[in-house]
């Protein structure tokens, strides 16, 4: 049975010029810390135009959305954000409406 979600991070980055292919290999080499969390049963790292990305993940409750926010990635990022971010990331809490998981 899938685990249930309720509550979610929506995290908007946006790259420094000349900085994007690094923020993308830096967030395609989180994935594996993320699946390391047994607490973060969906997670994903998009980009949408040349420079924007965003993190999307979901959390059965706040209290692992929280521990996540503390976490192994969200140190690594805020480790490299100012190197690699034209602006902090813009970090926002959600409340999930609908989900569709495996299994």
């Amino acid at each position: 049975m899938a685990t249930a979600v309720k509550v979610a991070l929506v995290l908007r980055m946006v790259a420094k010029s000349g900085k994007e292919e690094e923020v993308a290999k830096f967030l395609a080499g989180a994935e594996p810390l993320a699946r390391g969390e047994s607490f973060t049963p969906a997670w994903f790292a998009l980009r949408t135009e040349p420079s924007v990305f965003y993190i999307v993940d979901a959390f059965a409750n706040d209290e692992d959305r929280t521990k996540h926010l503390t976490g192994e990635i969200a140190k690594a990022l805020m480790g490299k954000a100012s190197e690699l971010l034209a602006e902090p990331p813009k970090i926002e809490k959600a409340d999930v409406l609908g989900v569709k998981l495996p299994g």
